[in-house]
């Protein structure tokens, strides 16, 4: 729907850089990813 393709990118935001991750001891898989290139570069 419309409304679902305009809430996405808000939604996509949250999931990926707000939600926490039990897996993750609570960080966003986000942050996650930002330590994984720090460590790598």
């Amino acid at each position: 729907s419309t409304a679902r393709n305009a809430d996405l990118p808000r939604w996509l935001d949250w999931f990926n850089k707000s939600r926490p991750h039990s897996a993750l001891n609570g960080l966003s898989p986000f942050s996650r990813v930002n330590d994984l290139l720090r460590t790598h570069t």
